[in-house]
């Protein structure tokens, strides 16, 4: 017979370093073999045999607990190394059946009460021969006795052949152990002995039993007893014992007439309890009626106070989300009610401007259910909304018509802005236009909260660049003059002009044909641009004034490519531009502006 892989020395060292190698501690290797994990006989496995080793461990605890067993599964790696696969625990094991499927009996089952909840079957292990497939087996049952004090159900294999084989081969076993185990320490062998003697009581376990099983068939059969000799005489016999009994309970019967008389008291009076009894369900079944009745008339309220308190939390809903429209936040309020109009905090006053508006229109038909509309709470917060609006438009309006004064009052006290003695200065009013554009996003959505509000801010705009342009237009005209009465004189004319000196012997009309050109060369496209500007800035619905094709000149100087696009357009919700309609009823109003901010100065052109 081929020698056993159980016995293999160098294959135990091989688990005990792998199981090492795991991180397990105090893990002692009891047995290993070499098994194949698959679903037939080993010999027609194929290629869904997979090499295996089973390792039976112990663990002694050093601090008063409990022994623990365990069962690993190893595997080959690519490099023919074994290493860990799998780990159970020997406490957890409950059967061990042998496949029936399998004629050789090589191909057996662990069932484990903690995998019972896995939709995977447990493997299959396909042992080399009987005698490696009984030394296994006898070797768990072994270790489940001696630490665990359990033997699991054995189900497919007779425990009785399993007993005989363990007891034939218990004593080989024990002389090949003792034989590989020579020259080790008394310890060893001590232990050894502990293992003969876990062994034998297992046999002895399992030998008793068989013999339980024999003493119950034994004991069933002792209780049939057959003391027949022929038939004919058994039934006859029969026949007689019949005829006895007969006669028997005909006399019992004629001696229990007083018995008789009682029971059919007792049926009488039953009779009477069933009928009172029937009548009591009678009452039942009525009180049950009326109590289904009862019960049907609640869960109809119950229903309807379901559907109340649906109906309420929708309701809830509802008005959280109106409340939501109607709460005003705090930053905002104070935005509008006295906060600062420095260019810093322009960025809030347009947020809040523009949350004012929203607000507004959330409150009116269609944006706002029309059956909220006459709701006392939207009623008052439309008119404090409508307070805040006139609050604030007030407070705007009188900053923007300070502010152009003192804009233009800083300018005219600033004498670099016009020409001076001996030199002519184009007026240039870029950063007049920048800081006014810091605040066109304001005027456009004071005029979007009240239009009325822009008559008077126009108004203020034009009279104070008026007293610019006027300003402007004297001292150039003045200094033009003053240079054409002297010819002779060299003259300082604009930044980046000709400056090569004229002719003496030039007519005096030629001169003031050339100062007037200047003059109309200056200002008149200075004019247009402050027209044009002024529409923008103070959001009148007109077309440009510019010329079709001329370049923007705010644009030019800024960089921009579209002369046609400014900062100070109006744009709709999607933030395209809105184009003015050529017929606005806006233009006669920008005409009577235009001509009040260029009021005056047409007599210093006349004066040149």
């Amino acid at each position: 017979m081929a020698k056993s892989s159980a016995d293999d020395a160098e294959l135990r060292r091989a688990c005990a370093a792998a199981v090492a190698a795991s991180g397990a501690r105090g893990e002692e290797v009891s047995f290993s073999i070499r098994v194949a994990k698959g679903r037939g006989i080993f010999e027609k496995l194929g290629r869904l045999a997979k090499p295996r080793v089973l390792a039976l461990t112990t663990k002694h605890s050093s601090k008063g607990e409990a022994d623990k067993a365990f069962l690993r599964v190893l595997k080959y790696s690519s490099g023919a190394v074994l290493e860990p696969a799998k780990l159970y625990k020997l406490k957890h094991l409950t059967k061990v059946e042998v496949i029936s499927s399998d004629p050789s009996g090589c191909t057996f089952v662990l069932g484990f009460d903690n995998l019972r909840s896995q939709t995977v079957a447990p493997p299959q292990w396909t042992m080399r021969n009987i005698d490696d497939r009984n030394r296994l087996l006898f070797c768990i049952l072994n270790i489940c006795k001696e630490i665990l004090s359990y033997l699991p159900k054995v189900v497919g294999i007779d425990i009785v052949e399993l007993a005989l084989w363990a007891k034939e081969n218990t004593l080989t076993l024990d002389n090949q152990e003792n034989n590989n185990q020579e020259g080790r320490e008394t310890s060893v062998a001590t232990q050894t002995e502990r293992k003969v003697t876990a062994k034998v009581t297992v046999e002895n376990d399992l030998v008793s039993q068989a013999k339980d099983e024999e003493e119950d068939m034994e004991a069933l059969l002792d209780t049939y007893v057959m003391g027949i000799g022929e038939a004919d005489a058994f039934s006859e016999r029969l026949k007689q014992e019949l005829v006895a009994l007969e006669a028997a309970n005909v006399y019992q019967l004629l001696e229990s007439e007083p018995l008789i008389e009682e029971v059919l008291q007792g049926i009488d009076a039953a009779s009477a309890t069933i009928d009172d009894m029937d009548e009591w369900l009678r009452i039942f079944n009525l009180k049950l009626r009326h109590m289904r009745e009862d019960i049907s008339s609640i869960e109809s309220r119950n229903n309807g106070l379901e559907m109340q308190s649906v109906n309420n939390k929708g309701l809830v809903e509802e008005l959280e989300k109106l409340l939501e429209r109607l709460r005003i936040p705090q930053e905002f309020a104070a935005s509008l009610t006295g906060g600062s109009f420095e260019e810093s905090r322009m960025l809030k006053n347009v947020e809040a401007c523009e949350w004012l508006t929203g607000a507004i229109r959330c409150l009116e038909v269609p944006n706002l259910d029309p059956s909220y509309v006459n709701m006392r709470a939207v009623r008052e917060k439309r008119a404090e909304l409508e307070k805040l609006k006139i609050t604030f438009v007030k407070r705007a309006s009188e900053f923007l018509r300070n502010y152009f004064s003192s804009l233009v009052d800083f300018m005219i006290s600033d004498k670099s802005y016009f020409s001076q003695r001996g030199q002519l200065k184009r007026p240039d009013h870029a950063d007049l236009r920048y800081k006014c554009r810091t605040y066109a996003r304001l005027l456009q959505h004071l005029k979007s909260l009240d239009k009325s509000c822009l008559g008077p801010l126009r108004k203020a705009y034009c009279q104070s660049l008026n007293l610019l342009l006027r300003r402007e237009a004297r001292e150039f005209a003045n200094e033009l003059r003053a240079s054409t009465k002297a010819p002779k004189n060299p003259a300082v004319w604009l930044e980046g002009s000709n400056n090569a000196g004229q002719n003496g012997s030039s007519a005096d009309t030629s001169t003031v044909s050339d100062a007037y050109s200047r003059m109309l060369t200056i200002f008149i496209p200075l004019l247009v641009d402050e027209s044009s500007f002024f529409a923008h800035f103070m959001c009148f619905e007109v077309p440009a004034l510019v010329p079709a094709g001329a370049p923007n000149v705010n644009k030019r100087r800024s960089g921009a490519n579209d002369p046609d696009d400014d900062d100070l357009s109006l744009m709709d919700p999607d933030g395209n531009d809105i184009k003015p309609d050529n017929t606005s009823v806006e233009l006669g109003t920008l005409n009577d502006a235009l001509q009040e901010l260029l009021d005056g100065i047409q007599v210093y052109f006349s004066t040149c």
